[in-house]
């Protein structure tokens, strides 16, 4: 009797989790597969339901050969859709290099910090969630466009003789992902480097190693959980991001993520949004996998 209270209540804990992903996961992605293998029209909502929830798993069963693929073929055979994967992708994927490019160093100075100022510094990497992230985006703008402070700041300083035009181009996307998730990739960098045992570097300086050699032989590699979890945070939700290149980026950059809201808002086509959603879902999973694959690599050798 003992045993089994301590059980059902480990059970219990592990349960409430999995109920959690069954609500605002499962349910949720069933609900848009559902509506893309439907098909468009004039109504209250623009779908033609294949099935409703009230014919029960029996009626499903029945209709299954009446479900479209029309709207995933449309998406493979046109190539403005094709083309926002790929340049969501890449932007990413860029954007994610030079976060990190960007972030390594601050998270290695915070690690190596003294102990009085580390929780400052965290701080301060933090303290830009305390405000909007609409009003931050578009705070960029205003120091981005022609006559923005960037500019002023360059022709003060005489580097530039007219301003330059970042404003409504890729680099401002760059920018703004950048600046947006940094703190993303700078705490988990941080949060192991602050681990990691220092006199390593020690030894190996006093074996001969250099300090640049000595960081990429020992902090670099024992970093690199920090740097695959940093990557992830940044990439995946960058992927699909839509605030920032509608924003800073304009009419000419072209990502998933804006044309899903034009396929959703604008022409009102809700089984071709559905399906641009659940096949970015199947992109975006790919490197979930891999990062989970990395983190129990990690585990094994640590063990």
């Amino acid at each position: 009797m003992r045993k089994l209270v301590p059980s059902l209540g480990r059970r219990l804990i592990i349960a409430v989790p999995y109920f959690w992903l069954l609500v605002f996961f499962l349910v949720p992605f069933f609900i848009v597969l559902k509506i893309s293998l439907s098909q468009p029209m004039i109504a209250i909502p623009p779908y033609l339901p294949v099935f409703s929830w009230q014919d029960g798993i029996g009626g499903f069963i029945q209709k299954l050969g009446a479900l479209s693929l029309d709207n995933y073929l449309w998406l493979a055979g046109d190539p403005l859709y094709v083309n926002a994967y790929l340049s969501s992708l890449w932007i990413a994927a860029v954007s994610t290099l030079l976060t990190l490019l960007v972030g390594y160093p601050i998270a290695y100075g915070m690690a190596r910090a003294p102990l009085s100022i580390r929780p400052i510094l965290l701080m301060m990497v933090i303290l830009p969630f305390w405000t909007s992230f609409l009003i931050r985006v578009y705070a960029w703008i205003g120091i981005l466009k022609p006559e923005g402070l960037l500019n002023q700041f360059l022709m003060l300083l005489g580097v530039i003789d007219q301003p330059l035009v970042i404003i409504n181009t890729t680099t401002a996307v760059y920018i703004g992902i950048v600046y947006s998730y940094l703190p993303f990739m700078v705490l988990p960098l941080y949060a192991t480097l602050e681990k990691m045992d220092y006199s390593l570097i020690e030894a190996a300086e006093d074996l001969g190693c250099t300090a640049f050699s000595a960081f990429w032989k020992i902090t670099f590699p024992l970093s690199r959980p920090g740097i695959v979890a940093g990557c992830m945070l940044v990439f995946i939700p960058a992927v699909g991001e839509f605030v920032i290149p509608d924003l800073l980026g304009g009419s000419q950059t072209l990502m998933i993520g804006k044309t899903l809201w034009n396929e959703f808002f604008a022409n009102r086509d809700w089984p071709v949004s559905s399906a641009v959603a659940i096949v970015l879902l199947l992109l975006l999973v790919l490197p979930i996998v891999y990062f989970q694959r990395a983190q129990a690599r990690a585990q094994e050798k640590a063990g």
